[in-house]
């Protein structure tokens, strides 16, 4: 039988079984580009535009962005950003992998005590928000509990601090967080090769040197997967705020993401919000290609 007669009594079942992957992908797909680019690409035509309320698509070139660039409010929310950001993802790293590190010694109750660490991730930060709003509102939690139980020099008034305010949200974000870290990390000290850390006791390396020496830095791809997974949450950690401080004291603990929402919705200014959003793009951005283009490199050449 010739080659030709074998295709041509190719069955419907079998052209399905070719076509189907791609008709099963094909509605995410489109939600990909329509939902995600598309509304990214939409966003970006208008900080070029002197959009308000309802979007207008009359361009205006930069003069939104330089709009925002002399905002005070704009320059307070970035700089919270970086104190929030950079606190919030150094302190989770450090204890969740502390965290992952004294679990990996195989401790008794270990699947009991990684479901009490890694419940705070369960919550919304709504509900995460609320309850730490409660916890440091010098009223009715932390500072009045001990100053009640005769502490009356004890203050505890961040919360309603101009210029501690921001500290909140990073212990906040931190006690929900860090367990997740924890469990990145326990996941891929798990998968380490136990010759190695054998090995190494063997030569009589200290435990904490095989950690720090060996074991944490064969972790490289868990450590920027954690990065990335914080960084994102930092970035777009509106209802953190909007739950525990609502930006105030005034606007002094605002962030980009609760900039941008009360300049586009509550303000009518989609024009500056829009340029909000794209610099926060554009921050995503700046760190996160060099990485991957460092990362990319280095396997090239290995």
């Amino acid at each position: 039988m010739s080659v030709t007669t074998v295709i041509g009594k190719a069955s419907p079942f079998d052209a399905l079984q070719r076509w189907l992957p791609k008709l099963v992908l094909a509605p995410s797909m489109l939600v990909v580009l329509v939902g995600f680019y598309g509304y990214i690409l939409w966003t970006l035509v208008l900080s070029f535009t002197n959009s308000s309320f309802m979007p207008s698509y009359k361009w205006v070139g930069l003069q939104q962005y330089l709009r925002l660039m002399d905002n005070d409010r704009w320059w307070v929310a970035s700089k919270n950003l970086m104190v929030f950001g950079g606190m919030f993802i150094g302190i989770s790293l450090v204890i969740g992998v502390l965290l992952a590190v004294l679990l990996d010694q195989r401790i008794r109750r270990e699947g009991f005590i990684r479901t009490i660490y890694l419940y705070p991730m369960a919550l919304s930060m709504i509900v995460t928000g609320t309850a730490w709003k409660w916890l440091l509102n010098p009223g009715l939690g932390l500072d009045k509990m001990l100053r009640d139980w005769g502490w009356e020099g004890f203050r505890l008034d961040w919360l309603v601090d101009q210029d501690r305010v921001v500290y909140c949200l990073v212990i906040a974000a931190v006690w929900q967080a860090s367990g997740f870290v924890m469990a990145l990390f326990l996941a891929g000290l798990r998968s380490v090769d136990q010759s190695i850390i054998r090995a190494a006791q063997v030569d009589g390396a200290s435990l904490p040197t095989i950690y720090l020496r060996i074991v944490l830095p064969s972790l490289r791809p868990v450590f920027f997967s954690a990065v990335m997974i914080l960084a994102h949450i930092a970035i777009k950690s509106f209802d953190l705020v909007a739950a525990m401080t609502a930006g105030g004291p005034g606007y002094s603990s605002d962030l980009p993401a609760m900039f941008m929402y009360n300049f586009t919705f509550s303000r009518g200014q989609m024009g500056i919000g829009s340029a909000s959003a794209m610099m926060m793009l554009g921050a995503i951005l700046a760190i996160l290609v060099p990485y991957l283009y460092s990362e990319l490199r280095g396997k090239r050449h290995d």
